[in-house]
């Protein structure tokens, strides 16, 4: 595997253009997952504005067990084998056996390329031992983005009473903003995969925007930019668009579309360049019984209430509302297209 990064220093990996002066700290939850986890991942490594401290692994696209061996793999592709990766729960909060879409990314995760075991192993913390540690030790300096089902950032929350002040900002991808969702017509999969986690943390008090299906789906590359990354000499060109085959071929199954939508991709750029999206703000609560599972409503603020509701009392969070789909699109090839 390359060893392409520029500097890994104490276990942080700083991307592949050299650091700036100032980068911004970044944890990376996240349950990998064909291209859309790996795209996200690899971009955030080949940022400058970003250190990575480190990536914590769901369920979600794979188990838990899967997203670990497959982070770490991603880590020695980038060629920041250093850093760590933790481990996170294998189970939602409520337990039992969660959700896992291997129909989507393949039994390996990886669209079934079955790559070989990867050269480094988990540190000995588990995921909301390390959120919470890092955060602890950069309070205010560290931002966190979710990829998957919400379960290790509660599980933090509840470790650690201050934890979700601390965050600088954390960035979700989930739910299906007054839109259709993707496992049945009212939930999104990260949010369905875990329900009560993701209520634990839209009502925690965390700095938080997210970026719902009803955003990404509006953004994707055809078979026609697949082509062009492909015979690009990006840096992992070809190997994102060997686990991208798997994945376009379920899109055209279940979704009628000749492409893949950039679900984490678009989270990312929702990190590095917020200014491409408009937001609303409002209280986000999560269904987590009866036949709406896993939906996410909020508040828009547009009705004062006579009485208190479930909705009362707790912070606002930001809700991506519209996107520019093409400048996203832009970014995003030009990150992964990039020598």
């Amino acid at each position: 595997m390359p060893n392409s990064c520029d500097g890994v220093v104490d276990g942080v990996c700083h991307g592949f253009f050299g650091s700036s002066a100032n980068p911004e700290k970044l944890i990376i939850d996240t349950d990998p997952g064909i291209a859309d986890d790996t795209m996200a991942i690899l971009m955030a490594f080949q940022t400058p504005e970003l250190e990575i401290l480190g990536l914590t692994t769901t369920f979600g696209n794979v188990t838990t067990e899967d997203a670990t061996r497959n982070a770490l793999l991603l880590c020695d592709i980038a060629g920041c084998p250093d850093v760590p990766v933790a481990e996170g729960s294998p189970e939602p909060l409520k337990g039992g056996i969660p959700r896992v879409a291997d129909f989507v990314h393949g039994s390996d995760g990886l669209g079934n390329i079955f790559l070989p075991p990867p050269n480094t192993k988990k540190i000995e913390k588990n995921a909301a031992e390390f959120l919470v540690h890092k955060v602890s030790e950069y309070p205010g300096e560290v931002s966190i983005l979710a990829l998957g089902p919400l379960t290790n950032i509660a599980l933090a929350i509840k470790r650690d009473s201050s934890f979700a002040r601390k965050v600088k900002r954390l960035i979700v991808l989930g739910g299906a903003f007054f839109a259709l969702g993707n496992v049945n017509p009212a939930a999104e999969a990260n949010i369905y995969g875990d329900p009560e986690a993701a209520d634990v943390v839209f009502t925690s008090g965390a700095n938080i925007t997210v970026v719902g299906i009803n955003i990404t789906t509006q953004v994707k590359l055809a078979d026609a930019d697949l082509l062009e990354l492909r015979q690009s000499k990006g840096k992992h060109a070809q190997f994102i668009s060997d686990t991208c085959k798997f994945y376009r071929d379920w899109h055209v199954k279940s979704d009628g579309v000749h492409g893949i939508f950039l679900h984490d991709p678009v989270s990312f750029v929702a990190l590095v360049r917020p200014d491409l999206f408009t937001y609303k703000k409002g209280v986000v609560r999560v269904e987590t019984q009866g036949i709406c599972v896993g939906h996410t409503l909020m508040d828009q603020g547009l009705k004062k209430w006579n009485t208190s509701n479930p909705w009362s009392g707790y912070s606002p969070i930001s809700v991506a509302w519209t996107v520019d789909v093409d400048e996203v699109i832009s970014y995003v090839k030009n990150l992964l297209m990039k020598p």
